[in-house]
């Protein structure tokens, strides 16, 4: 996964892929880009308010991410403002390692436009 990931970044950083160098290196694996896990934060920013409606979006690196980690994606609203055609989002992001401990967190900024209708998480006639 990571070497795929590697052809799409750019990030040929061989710890992201040579176990024996991650090993000499002192860690106890290979281990994801940052990028990667930003990434999957992202995606499960934008599939919740929507990628056409993003305007900023940043995100800080907590711990590693190693083979096998399963993380869980969270966000909180944390401001909504009224513009005069739509709604400022901000959302707190984290991702959650399933250890407990936290990956990444981040911060997104979505501007909505009023009269589109969104589909949010815990909606019926979301898959």
């Amino acid at each position: 996964m990571f070497v795929r990931y590697a052809g799409a970044s750019g990030d040929f950083n061989p710890m992201h892929y040579d176990d024996q160098l991650a090993r000499s290196a002192g860690y106890p694996s290979v281990f994801a880009q940052g990028m990667f896990s930003a990434a999957l934060l992202a995606g499960f920013a934008t599939d919740w308010l929507g990628a056409g409606s993003v305007r900023r979006f940043g995100v800080r690196f907590r711990e590693q991410v190693w083979p096998g980690d399963v993380l869980t994606c969270s966000g909180t609203v944390t401001a909504v403002s009224a513009e005069p055609d739509a709604e400022r989002v901000i959302v707190e992001l984290t991702a959650t390692r399933q250890t407990g401990g936290v990956a990444i967190t981040g911060t997104a900024e979505f501007v909505n436009p009023r009269n589109a209708a969104r589909c949010g998480a815990g909606d019926a006639d979301r898959p």
